[in-house]
């Protein structure tokens, strides 16, 4: 297999849960570098297959010549998963055995400056995963009114100081590079810490909001998530790994949503919604990385994976 040039995570307990056989089918949602997708094809021969979808076409490159060697094992779209429920089928991909969403942005994309997802490097205020689409992280920053600024922070950043992070972004318009914004968002909030104590920079809440409405990601992710029970077969298996508390608590009510047969409200005395379970559990909590891999790859640390099966 080619070497790797970025680290899959969770790659041992996605194999586990999506238990890949001969022949067996796999949907890969966010196929990135190709990472999880080969550790599947190699573990599928001779005969298992591959559909992956990216929004980023750069990324779709890295992994046509990753998988190259798989030869017509491998279907890769440059396209939004939020579109397979159409195209999946079309491509020859109408009942699968397995669908992951690796829900997390790369360590390329992170290391390119000029993608301007990272406060690290200087770049252009950027953070698209399609070039294709118009709306760049610089036109939020630069064009939205304070308040709906102040919110968009707030909503998909948590971040508590939402409101004057706002007010100093614009006083200090136009804003046009990821070193300017972090500049002026650690002047306006402390540095915190997480939960191993480790010192968060200030900017780190402020750029995750403003990626994630780049990119509508939790709006695709909401739009996803039923798509996948009409490509599952039966004990077909549905994985995701969320990095952060918004998008898990989407796939969290989801997945625990659709493992009820009754959705009727608890004082109802009887049932009349005739819902019936279309997925089990395979674990009430998250599975998450463990100490090995996190000193190895710190990204994670933040991880949580999730699956269910079709029934």
């Amino acid at each position: 297999m080619n070497k790797p040039t970025h680290q899959p995570v969770l790659l041992t307990e996605v194999l586990d849960a999506l238990a890949p056989k001969p022949g067996a089918a796999l949907i890969d949602g966010t196929v990135g570098a190709g990472g999880h997708a080969a550790a599947w094809l190699d573990a599928a021969a001779p005969d298992g297959c591959l559909l992956g979808f990216d929004r980023d076409a750069e990324a779709v490159e890295r992994a046509r010549n990753r998988l190259a060697e798989y030869g017509d094992r491998v279907t890769l779209v440059h396209g939004s998963y939020a579109e397979m429920g159409r195209r999946a089928p079309a491509l020859g991909f109408a009942a699968v055995d397995a669908i992951l969403l690796d829900l997390g942005f790369s360590s390329i994309q992170i290391d390119d400056p000029e993608r301007g997802f990272a406060f690290r490097h200087d770049g252009p205020l950027d953070m698209r995963y399609d070039r294709r689409q118009s709306a760049s992280a610089a036109d939020l920053v630069n064009r939205l009114p304070e308040s709906e600024l102040a919110d968009l922070i707030y909503r998909y950043g948590e971040e508590r100081h939402s409101r004057r992070i706002a007010r100093m972004i614009v006083q200090a318009r136009p804003i046009e590079s990821t070193s300017r914004l972090a500049e002026i968002v650690a002047g306006a909030v402390p540095r915190s810490k997480d939960r191993r104590g480790s010192s968060i920079h200030p900017a780190t809440r402020t750029f995750q909001a403003l990626r994630i409405a780049v990119n509508d990601e939790l709006t695709e992710l909401e739009e996803v998530l039923p798509q996948t029970l009409d490509l599952l077969k039966p004990g077909g298996r549905l994985a995701v790994i969320s990095f952060h508390s918004l998008e898990d608590r989407i796939v969290k009510q989801y997945m625990r949503h659709e493992a009820l047969d009754c959705i009727c409200p608890p004082e109802q005395p009887f049932c009349t919604c005739d819902h019936k379970a279309a997925l089990r559990l395979l674990s009430r909590k998250p599975i998450m990385a463990g100490e090995a891999e996190i000193d190895e790859n710190p990204r994670a640390r933040s991880a949580r994976l999730r699956v269910a099966e079709r029934i």
